[in-house]
């Protein structure tokens, strides 16, 4: 992680941050541009690394209002599992749920804007067909991280003002 924060910083960002280590970057940048922030990252991530690597970018708003609407009661814990899935703009749309495989007995799946939540009973997970998925375009087209995680991401980004 302190390489890619390096990377990060490289390209004149500020305030640049990393947490744990799943690519998770923080940073500052005056630079409105997604598609051009994205492709300028990617390809020093590929020039420092040696390997593509596909980057999705959410900002301080869009954070809060995907946290925001996530329940407060869905946890990454022993007895329950929720990850948010972030989705790549080709795939950002309320329709994509009729691509998920899921099974509404044992899971609840929703889209916010940005990502689609999935939340089961840890119990369940085995029983789940999430992993029908793997492999699949969508798959590549999503980058999930544990609810836990994105709850921190987004007061982080809060505290560093990005």
């Amino acid at each position: 992680m302190p390489r890619l924060k390096a990377v990060f910083e490289s390209l004149g960002f500020v305030a640049v941050k990393t947490y744990i280590n799943s690519g998770n970057v923080i940073f500052r940048t005056k630079s409105s541009d997604r598609g051009r922030l994205t492709s300028k990252i990617e390809k020093a991530i590929e020039a420092d690394f040696g390997t593509p690597v596909a980057v999705v970018l959410r900002d301080l708003a869009e954070m809060k209002k995907l946290v925001a609407k996530i329940p407060d009661e869905w946890v990454t814990d022993k007895d329950w599992r929720c990850d948010v899935m972030f989705l790549w703009p080709e795939y950002d749309r309320k329709a994509v749920l009729k691509e998920f495989p899921i099974n509404p007995e044992i899971e609840d799946v929703r889209y916010l804007p940005g990502a689609v939540v999935w939340h089961i009973a840890a119990r369940d997970v085995t029983k789940s067909r999430r992993s029908k998925m793997f492999g699949t375009p969508l798959y590549r087209g999503l980058s999930i991280r544990n609810v836990n995680t994105v709850r921190k991401l987004a007061q982080l980004m809060a505290e560093a003002g990005s």
